[in-house]
């Protein structure tokens, strides 16, 4: 029988430690990783097979955008290619930098041509990014939605823009607020909060001020070096960082090309907003995210979760019906890989 799956691609900061052999684990002798490695050398640059093969991670080499955003990209397409026959894809959507990998993994880029803008733009953004981001919770231990919470620190963050510094919301994580801004930004919203398990406020080592204006001129750069024509209609519907779907047969694919190099670098990337849709509007029966890493389970949870999808009113609820028959299925994850595998 069939199981209709909604895929979702991770973006920045899930190659880490952990994940060093990546590639090497699930899909070692890949024809099309070869290719990718072969494209990395006629630029001049280390093959993904070398840096995944390392002896030892290193946040200095691996955590840069010009390795991390190919590795991740790579380790997402490679495991969406490797689902299991008896999956129907009907929908696929990514956080952030996962939103390249979406358009593989939905047919609007081919696999080349995919890696060519995520190797381009993980380039450009590790050459001329500018300002940082971290992370903050809005909701509590228990993942329920708190509007308060949470309009008190969007109020925080736009006392603090223009005045302090430059702060702004960058992704929307379901329970997690990603914010970008300038240095004198972030280190005053850092000031402003209360700290939080000895973790948050959580500065993101490498990263640039993502999906803010901070980065009109990486797109500018992204647009003049990538051309039009290597976008064509997706075989499956996307969902994008605003929550707006893109049909099979009805892209207008000059947009989609605007779109994934305009707003989706400079605007606020609304991942909460892609899951909620992708629920209410596309109804799978699992939402299987693709390697590595296995960090994106809580903020796909916790969307689901702030829309009240199926009737999950917060995080016991959820795990009890994860228990029961798991529905969110992360292949980064060892126990659970074989479930979207077979």
């Amino acid at each position: 029988m069939s199981c209709r799956a909604v895929l979702i691609c991770p973006g920045r900061g899930t190659y880490n430690k952990a994940e060093l052999g990546y590639l090497k684990r699930h899909h070692a002798g890949d024809a099309l990783l070869a290719r990718f490695d072969d494209m990395r050398r006629a630029a001049g640059e280390a093959p993904l097979s070398e840096l995944d093969g390392a002896a030892r991670f290193s946040t200095d080499t691996h955590g840069t955008g010009d390795v991390a955003s190919p590795l991740i990209y790579a380790s997402s397409l490679l495991d969406a290619r490797a689902l299991a026959e008896d999956i129907e894809v009907v929908a696929v959507t990514g956080n952030s930098l996962g939103w390249y990998s979406a358009l593989a993994a939905a047919g609007a880029l081919d696999p080349e041509a995919g890696f060519e803008v995520v190797n381009t733009m993980g380039r450009l953004m590790h050459e001329g990014g500018a300002g940082g981001q971290l992370v903050y919770p809005c909701t509590g231990p228990d993942w329920r939605p708190d509007p308060a919470r949470r309009a008190g620190l969007i109020q925080t963050i736009r006392q603090i823009d223009g005045h302090a510094g430059v702060l702004r919301l960058s992704i929307d994580l379901g329970g997690m607020l990603v914010l970008a801004g300038d240095a004198e930004g972030l280190a005053e919203f850092e000031a402003s909060v209360p700290q939080i398990d000895n973790r948050f406020p959580m500065r993101l080592p490498h990263h640039a001020a993502f999906h803010t204006d901070l980065m009109a001129p990486i797109a500018e750069a992204g647009r003049a070096a990538l051309p039009r024509d290597l976008f064509g209609q997706p075989k499956v519907p996307m969902i994008d960082g605003r929550g707006a779907i893109w049909w099979p047969g009805a892209t207008d694919t000059g947009a989609l090309y605007d779109y994934t190099l305009g707003a989706q670098v400079s605007q606020t990337y609304d991942f909460a907003r892609a899951i909620r849709h992708a629920a209410r509007e596309i109804a799978p029966d699992m939402f299987i995210i693709a390697g590595p890493g296995t960090t994106l389970g809580g903020s796909v949870a916790q969307s689901l979760i702030a829309c009240n999808w199926q009737g999950l009113g917060d995080k016991p609820a959820f795990q009890i019906r994860q228990d029961e028959a798991p529905f969110l299925v992360s292949m980064g994850n060892a126990d659970q890989r074989d479930i979207a595998t077979g």
